[in-house]
């Protein structure tokens, strides 16, 4: 009897402890680039819940460094992770410590799309015309991207597969870097982060031929999508989304979707999330589980059979 009693006291303290989150300070780990969702989603959860929401950078490693803090982490929902494409992309490219099944996803917070930009030096219009240059001119193109095995890197990468050309690359350690020497005509194409080198293709200092999504985006609606400019199925874009560690409790799981979710839903944070250059999405903790899934394999197929790598 005793023991049963010692079990049962054990249970509903857990619940309890569930439905109480949270009753502690979170950790928002973001890895390299910018925080900003993280501190717009981290005040949301403090006002809400009272409890404050420490968002930490940790870049380095490609955000190896970032996502192993959490995999590692207790599984409480005191550890989230913001994370982003690259998430997917690692899994191919560095010898990681943690694997899937080391997170609990929340949800796909948001998506961006890439620019394929070009400088005003180079000759071509369209995307159409941009392959034709480099068929005719292979090796001679330069293009540039944020480091060896983002998500601008290796959707390059997809682009050259498709297309059948050579260009070469020239990773740089941040997107500012590698889009202040596409200004310049160091390098001569680079898919830019949106809101990176939205600004600058307004401003007629480079020439955006297409954004690499399925559909146009609402933030550059004049420029065609690269599918519908040569490539049918391209279809590459970046994201952030939420993990925290495995084991994380289904209830605590369900109370910070909720507040993503109705967070996502107030026209003030979507707002916001426009102006950092996000469409919000806002899906199912399974659906962004799936999500991630697919993401792993696409990536590691191209790695697979193009050889790219960290450099």
């Amino acid at each position: 009897m005793r023991i049963s009693f010692l079990l049962l006291s054990f249970f509903f303290g857990f619940a309890h402890a569930q439905t109480d989150y949270p009753t502690k300070p979170i950790h928002f780990i973001v890895g390299p680039g910018p925080d900003s969702l993280a501190r717009l989603f981290g005040q949301k959860m403090s006002e809400a819940w009272g409890q404050p929401v420490i968002v930490d950078q940790r870049g380095g490693g490609g955000g190896t460094i970032s996502a192993e803090a959490v995999a590692k982490g207790t599984p409480d929902g005191y550890w989230l992770l913001l994370t982003t494409g690259t998430h997917a992309i690692n899994a191919s490219v560095y010898k990681t410590s943690y694997d899937l099944r080391d997170f609990a996803p929340v949800t796909l917070l948001g998506a961006t799309p890439f620019v394929l930009a070009v400088h005003p030096s180079v000759p071509v219009k369209s995307v159409a015309e941009l392959i034709k240059l480099a068929k005719a001119q292979p090796g001679k193109l330069n293009y540039g991207s944020g480091g060896s095995g983002t998500p601008p890197h290796l959707a390059t990468e997809l682009f050259k597969q498709m297309a059948g050309v050579n260009m070469v690359h020239v990773p740089y350690k941040t997107i500012p870097a590698a889009i202040t020497d596409l200004l310049a005509g160091q390098i001569q194409v680079m898919f830019t982060v949106g809101p990176a080198g939205l600004p600058h293709v307004k401003a007629g200092r480079i020439r955006g031929l297409a954004v690499s999504t399925a559909k146009r985006s609402t933030f550059a609606p004049d420029l065609p999508t690269v599918a519908e400019s040569g490539l049918p199925g391209f279809n590459v874009f970046g994201w952030n989304g939420v993990l925290a560690t495995a084991g994380t409790p289904r209830p605590v799981i369900e109370k910070l979707h909720s507040l993503f979710i109705t967070a996502m839903k107030d026209p003030e944070t979507r707002k916001r999330m426009a102006d950092f250059g996000f469409e919000p999405i806002g899906n199912t903790p399974e659906e962004f589980g799936a999500f991630v899934k697919e993401d792993i394999a696409r990536w590691a197929k191209l790695v697979k059979e193009t050889g790219a790598k960290v450099e």
